[in-house]
């Protein structure tokens, strides 16, 4: 009789005859010779026999040699994986229990595979993901292509012109940008691919067809080639291209799979690339008309601007400013400073209507009340329930002096700052725009000596908050005092200072938008550096 292994948590073993047991057994005596087996060890084990010495498989020898203490080893026993559970006899002899375990081994095999495969394909997703730059991207595909799945990888965009862009990492890792150098159907299957086709499969490609261009230098004789499409969001995002030595074996079905698998995480990632970076072409070129203006002399008035917006991590709001020079049916320089109720983007598409109604009302600019009458029927029939506050002010050189109208529609009236340090409110005032269905506004006339300056600003500088306890306004008189102290200067000047005065009492606080813009009528007894075909435009 032999005993079988000791049942789970019994610490017992059961009397089993090797004759009927349901494993290979093989009996080692206490010398090391084998006593008996049963026919299924006699038919796994051709080469044991009783009284001779197990030769066969070395791993289950080895551990059969050691009588003191055995323990349970494992290995392979031809094309087949068996674990031996030792049991040891009463009379010092050793029953070995072969157990096979090669359908379990090989669901091990698989799923240690399948964890390699999905800590892959999470540490590719993670990396494509940290990049919206398509040159990124694609250097990221071709990177973890090479270190995965192929000895070189090459990543080939699509284009709208007929150079396709192209990232290859080569056998040694190095990675370099450039361009297809040849047709694209000259390699199977790579045309189909660019077109988000499904791949043609690797053992139907002849890789010594590969071209020149294909084939990084040093890279040798190509073994395997194969091609999978880039998958996008609705569009194909592109191809990689995998390339195998010809030492490596051939892409299996699985290791095709697995490239497709990957190509589809890549493909979104450049996908997404390519639209971000799309959308930020759009958005530059709509922003460009947003952006602030570099504000110089007009007619041989100086005009200088300034803009901060109420989030430093935005570049548009709700306030604005634009100087138009004189054209054919308006003889003087209009410019205009405004404030749109509300911040950020929508503010800013709103402030960009204004602007536009009111370049095509230039013609008119003779009358401002007209002007801003029409503008205020106009964003009265509009969707927008906001409204806006506005100072035109009509500019024209005469002689030494500039000559002024201005006229403010629910805006702060500007402040005159006059050669000898006084400073004083324009005698204008008005109705807000958008709001009701009249406009009334009353006209300032206004003439600055040279040296002498017009200071339009938003109520983002007055209504400031900041000071030594954070909750105070900067107010009407702090910009007066701040403004007299700014006599004399240049406009640029002008606009600087009154900036910085604001941002330091401003601190760290929030503030809304905050516009200024200087009108100041040069020092110079002769008109200089006129410019007459330059609109200074700025809106934020």
């Amino acid at each position: 009789m032999t005993s079988s292994p000791a049942r789970h948590g019994t610490g017992a073993a059961s009397a089993v005859s090797a004759a009927t047991a349901p494993y290979p057994v093989v009996v080692i005596g206490a010398d090391g010779h084998v006593v008996e087996l049963n026919d299924a060890a006699s038919v796994l084990l051709p080469t044991a026999r009783p009284g001779g010495r197990l030769r066969s498989p070395s791993w289950l020898a080895t551990a059969a040699g050691r009588t003191a203490r055995p323990v349970s080893v494992s290995g392979a026993v031809g094309d087949r994986f068996f674990s031996a559970h030792p049991s040891v006899l009463p009379a010092g002899g050793v029953a070995w229990w072969l157990v096979d375990e090669t359908e379990l081994q090989s669901l091990l095999v698989e799923l240690e595979a399948e964890r390699e495969r999905t800590q892959f394909l999470n540490q590719a997703s993670t990396a494509l993901s940290a990049s919206l730059n398509l040159d990124r991207c694609m250097e990221v595909t071709a990177r973890l292509a090479t270190e995965y799945l192929a000895d070189a990888a090459l990543v080939i965009a699509p284009s709208a012109t007929s150079k396709l862009p192209m990232v290859v990492c080569d056998q040694r890792g190095r990675i370099s940008h450039g361009t297809v150098a040849g047709p694209p159907d000259t390699v199977p299957g790579l045309t189909e691919a660019l077109r988000g086709f499904p791949p043609v499969p690797s053992q139907w490609i002849d890789p010594t067809a590969a071209p020149r261009w294909l084939v990084p230098d040093g890279f040798g004789e190509v073994g395997s080639l194969a091609i999978t499409p880039l998958p996008g969001h609705g569009v194909p995002a592109g191809a990689l291209i995998l390339l195998r030595r010809v030492r490596k074996v051939a892409f299996t079905e699985r290791e095709e799979v697995m490239a497709r698998l990957f190509a589809a995480r890549a493909g979104a990632a450049m996908s997404a690339a390519r639209l971000y970076a799309e959308q930020n072409t759009i958005s530059d070129t709509l922003m460009r008309e947003l952006l602030p203006p570099t504000l110089r002399q007009v007619e041989g008035v100086e005009f200088a601007g300034g803009y901060r917006p109420s989030k430093d991590t935005e570049r548009v709001g709700g306030d604005f400013y634009d100087v138009h020079p004189p054209g054919e049916d308006f003889p003087e320089t209009l410019a205009v400073l405004g404030d749109v109720a509300g911040k950020g983007l929508e503010a800013a598409v709103l402030t960009g209507r204004i602007r536009n109604t009111l370049h095509a009302l230039l013609p008119m600019a003779d009358d401002h009340t007209k002007m801003l009458r029409l503008l205020n029927n106009a964003m009265r029939t509009s969707h927008h329930t906001r409204f806006a506050t506005l100072v035109l002010a009509s500019v024209r050189r005469e002689e030494r002096d500039v000559a002024l109208r201005v006229t403010a529609a629910g805006h702060p009236a500007p402040l005159i700052m006059r050669s000898d340090g006084t400073v004083e409110e324009a005698d204008t005032n008005g109705t807000l725009i958008g709001v009701l269905p009249a406009v009334t506004a009353r006209t300032a006339h206004v003439r600055l000596a040279p040296g002498e300056t017009c200071l339009l600003f938003t109520d983002g500088v007055t209504e400031a908050k900041g000071g030594p306890l954070g909750d105070t306004m900067f107010g009407e008189q702090r910009l007066r005092r701040a403004a007299a102290e700014c006599v004399g200067m240049p406009a640029a000047a002008i606009v600087e200072r009154i900036q910085m005065i604001t941002a330091q009492w401003l601190g760290v606080g929030r503030h809304d938008d905050i516009a200024v813009m200087a009108i100041t009528a040069p020092r110079g007894s002769h008109l200089s550096a006129v410019d007459g075909t330059t609109r200074g435009r700025y809106t934020a």
